[in-house]
């Protein structure tokens, strides 16, 4: 299974803004560019997803709403899956999503989120061996195996790169 795992984009910050809560804060002009190039390069590289998971907060749900418009499929919002969201209990869930732990190779997912939730699970998936620094909008590739509950980093890509 491959697993893309994507920083939303460069959101507002708080000062002169009345947000609520970090849950509130959209993204940035530049975070909707930044999630316009990542949108492109994964619809140029040809990537179907099976499942594309998000996290409630505004600036994920924008820079998921990108990827969807060139996507035959709809995002399920995951509440765990917080910028403070345990990267075992995704991991876990990750794992539950094939039966029987049975390797579908050509399975894909997406999961937008925040830091420092995609740094570590970066390192869950990998049993420690990478913890990037996500540029906003950046995105990582894992090669998972399903069956040894192990993944192989294989790339990250953010907009600075294209």
């Amino acid at each position: 299974m491959q697993v893309y795992i994507m920083r939303h984009g460069e959101a507002e910050g708080f000062i002169g803004h009345n947000f609520h809560s970090d849950s509130d804060r959209p993204l940035t002009t530049q975070g909707q560019l930044e999630a316009q190039l990542m949108t492109n390069w994964l619809t140029k590289m040809n990537i179907h997803f099976n499942h594309i998971f998000v996290s409630p907060f505004v600036r994920a749900q924008q820079t998921c709403a990108h990827v969807l418009k060139n996507i035959n499929i709809n995002a399920i919002t995951l509440d765990f899956i917080t910028p403070e969201g345990s990267a075992k209990q995704l991991h876990d869930f990750i794992d539950g999503l094939s039966p029987n732990n049975v390797e579908v190779p050509e399975q894909a997912l997406l999961i937008v989120s925040h830091m420092p939730l995609v740094s570590y699970l970066v390192a869950e998936l990998t049993q420690g061996e990478h913890a990037p620094i996500f540029a906003t909008a950046g995105v990582a590739q894992i090669d998972y195996d399903t069956q040894s509950m192990r993944g192989e980093f294989v790339r990250m890509i953010s907009p600075h790169d294209l």
